[in-house]
């Protein structure tokens, strides 16, 4: 294997799930500035993240859509003489 190509900085870092409240703790080398109190009283890095196994419909069972910047409106705008031509 080739030498000092791996990363030296791992640490411990919360990765959050906004959706759902869910927060999980692991080592990354992933950059943030925010932080947050962990169970344990210390301070470690924070990294929200849109969609975890807790919130993902193929891991929870339950098909929900998740639109957070407005991709599926979007879809439908650009493609809406295509619907139009089907009707």
């Amino acid at each position: 294997m080739k030498k000092d190509i791996h990363p030296s900085n791992y640490r411990f870092v919360v990765f959050k799930d906004i959706s759902n409240d869910y927060a999980f703790i692991t080592k990354s080398t992933v950059e943030t500035k925010e932080t947050i109190e962990w169970e344990d009283g210390k301070e470690y890095p924070l990294v929200k993240l849109e969609i975890s196994h807790t919130s993902h419909p193929f891991f929870t069972g339950k098909m929900k859509l998740v639109d957070t910047a407005g991709r599926v409106d979007k879809f439908k705008n650009r493609y809406k003489k295509h619907y139009d031509k089907k009707s």
